[in-house]
């Protein structure tokens, strides 16, 4: 990125990584202006607002770095394209990304409609990604701390948003950005990452969901129909879980393998790698190219199932209609419904899309 007097709205969150951010865009002799996005409304109360202590940890990090701080609320945009989506994909048995759908909806559409409003053809984020331009186009790229990279949960961007983002952070690793904040007398620069989903916090997954989809009972069932226990809402629960599930006896530890929503039955088994937790091959929904959809009819890649997994070897097969059918050469545990497949070659995202193991995919 080369120096140059220009506006760039960096997203303040009140972590370390977004201040290191607007910290070296300025450095680096752009017009920085820090944005502080409330996209949360429902806890605020006495007892529970993350919000509030993360606005008052910016508005401390831009005194020290001498740069302006506006605050704007997208709580509405969030829930109508954020959080409705998510509730509605775990009752209907799945289990969504919030974070996926936050980048593209919030994070980098009405973050860069407010910023050009604000006069800057430029934003800027804390993530761990790179963005590199080749030609015409901006291809997203894993951040070289492999550790932190989260260009998993930017598949979804486009050129439009891909072309006017930075990322200052995608070349450095996360022990430098500690180090600099201590450098630089931030007040955060030891201040714990925030895990997990956003708006739920430090609440128990299960207690905050039931404020929106209300328990109901029914049983867990061995693949052979035999009842081995009650589960208290199909939605409580994500494939390949074992925390939560309460049934005793001897043996090794039980794990969710699929859900029956028309019956309402939780089928489980026993042992970390059983044969029904395993698969060779999924089809993707919904899939999103970074640039032009392949013109072969499959492509030899990497992919990933979740976060922090590692590249797995695959074919993808081209189905048309946003679709795909990716087989591993080696067998995946538990990919999830409703969870992305972002297809890799080599640092190169080339797209992704979202899970489906509803069908018998595993042979073409």
């Amino acid at each position: 990125m080369t120096p140059r007097k220009e506006k760039v709205v960096v997203g303040l969150s009140g972590g370390v990584d977004s201040a290191i951010a607007a910290a070296r865009l300025k450095a680096q002799g752009w017009d920085v202006t820090a944005l502080f996005m409330k996209n949360w409304e429902e806890d605020d109360d006495a007892e529970y607002c993350a919000a509030r202590e993360d606005l008052a940890m910016a508005e401390r990090v831009v005194e020290v770095l001498d740069i302006p701080l506006r605050t704007v609320n997208f709580a509405h945009e969030y829930w109508e394209r954020v959080f409705a989506i998510f509730l509605r994909e775990y009752e209907a048995g799945r289990t969504p990304n919030p974070d996926v759908l936050c980048n593209r909806e919030i994070k980098f559409k009405e973050f860069l409609s407010y910023a050009r409003h604000l006069g800057s053809n430029y934003i800027a984020t804390g993530h761990y990604a790179r963005v590199e331009q080749l030609g015409s186009a901006f291809r997203l790229l894993k951040a070289r701390d492999r550790t932190k990279d989260q260009s998993y949960f930017l598949h979804t961007l486009d050129q439009t948003a891909l072309s006017p983002t930075l990322f200052p952070l995608g070349e450095v690793h996360k022990k430098e950005v500690r180090a600099e904040a201590k450098a630089l007398g931030l007040p955060n620069a030891e201040r714990k990452d925030s895990t997990g989903i956003c708006f739920i916090g430090e609440k128990r997954f299960a207690d905050f969901l039931a404020r929106y989809l209300p328990p109901k009972p029914g049983r867990m069932c061995t693949p052979d129909g035999e009842p081995v226990g009650e589960h208290q809402g199909m939605w409580f629960y994500t494939l390949g879980q074992r925390h939560g599930l309460n049934i005793g006896g001897p043996g090794e530890a039980w794990y969710v393998a699929a859900k029956d929503m028309a019956r309402n039955i939780l089928t489980v088994v026993q042992g970390h790698d059983h044969p029904r937790l395993m698969r060779r091959s999924v089809m993707v929904e919904d899939m999103h190219w970074l640039g032009d959809e392949p013109d072969a009819s499959l492509i030899h890649c990497c992919a990933k199932t979740r976060y922090r997994q590692a590249d797995q070897a695959c074919v993808a097969h081209i189905r048309g209609n946003g679709t795909l059918f990716v087989e591993f050469e080696e067998h995946q545990r538990t990919p999830t419904p409703g969870q992305s497949l972002v297809l890799y070659r080599d640092d190169e995202v080339l797209g992704g899309g979202i899970i489906d193991t509803t069908h018998p995919v595993d042979s073409l």
